[in-house]
């Protein structure tokens, strides 16, 4: 079997599809429940100190990302395992509840969707290998984050802190692998590290002393970090820029469409996540046309 997968790019490509839509279905389990499974956290911590009882009522008993089981929630039916299949049970159900018929987020479906595809780009873009293996893993991670902050503006220490030293521990294997986008070497990774979390850092303070206000928050500094781990520190000058070019040109657009009040804060995550995979399969190819282009 896996020599059919490595010596076929189409079979690899559509089973790293299928395998990533089931995980993306896991994926909308982390994205819904670990914000509420921090807060928790917090609350706890926060009524260990104060004594105090919380204003707002969370889960009861155990709650992390496998028990309870999924349900619907509008009537708190038990999602079964024939209507939690990836997409298809979506299509199926035409987008409602099995038992009261409400109306299930399209967002669901698109999460799982978005996953696989992405996931599946990597596999094609790096071919059979542990390349693609870890670009794949980088890409759920940074599904995962984007959507979180865009739902929270929270990016957990949980997923971006492991994912920052994944991406230092490779950097040991650069010797034995070669060079290569990912598996650069030691000496890039910790810089990257170091370069990524300062520069905004750095951002932060320079903003919060001329105007009294926090600009972005820690997550912000971590997630860039990580991506200087996994990149090297000559690709975050990139991901910076594109990252702000495509969140001004967002913003502006809200502002003016959509009307959104600019005194509401935006995540900066989901920017950083696009730019940062981007950068990952095309960093080198933007980089060599912007210096013919100006050169």
């Amino acid at each position: 079997m896996l020599e059919l997968i490595g010596d076929s790019a189409p079979v690899f490509i559509a089973v790293v599809f299928a395998l990533t839509m089931i995980i993306g279905s896991f994926l909308n389990v982390v994205i819904h429940r670990l914000p509420i499974m921090m807060e928790r956290e917090w609350r706890q911590q926060a009524d260990e100190l104060a004594n105090t009882p919380a204003d707002e009522a969370l889960p009861e008993g155990r709650f992390d990302l496998i028990l309870p089981h999924s349900r619907c929630p509008s009537c708190g039916a038990l999602i079964t395992a024939m209507q939690n299949i990836p997409v298809l049970s979506y299509i199926f159900l035409r987008g409602r509840c099995a038992n009261c018929k409400a109306s299930i987020s399209l967002r669901y479906p698109l999460v799982e969707l978005m996953t696989a595809a992405l996931a599946a780009t990597c596999a094609w873009h790096f071919g059979f290998g542990w390349e693609a293996v870890m670009a794949i893993v980088l890409t759920m991670a940074l599904v995962t984050i984007a959507m979180i902050d865009a739902d929270t503006q929270l990016i957990p220490d949980s997923i971006v802190l492991p994912l920052m030293w994944l991406g230092l521990g490779m950097s040991l294997f650069h010797p034995v692998l070669g060079s290569s986008t990912l598996f650069i070497s030691p000496s890039d990774a910790i810089v990257g590290a170091i370069a990524g979390y300062l520069s905004l850092w750095s951002v932060f303070w320079l903003f919060k002393l001329a105007t009294g206000k926090d600009g972005m928050g820690y997550g912000d500094f971590k997630l860039l970090a990580a991506l200087g781990a996994w990149l090297g520190w000559q690709q975050l000058p990139m991901i910076i820029m594109m990252s702000a070019i495509v969140g001004a040109v967002i913003n502006v657009a809200l502002i003016v469409f959509k009307s959104k009040d600019r005194s509401v804060p935006i995540p900066f995550g989901p920017y950083l996540a696009a730019a940062g995979w981007i950068t990952l399969l095309w960093g080198e190819t933007i980089k060599n046309a912007y210096l013919d282009l100006m050169f």
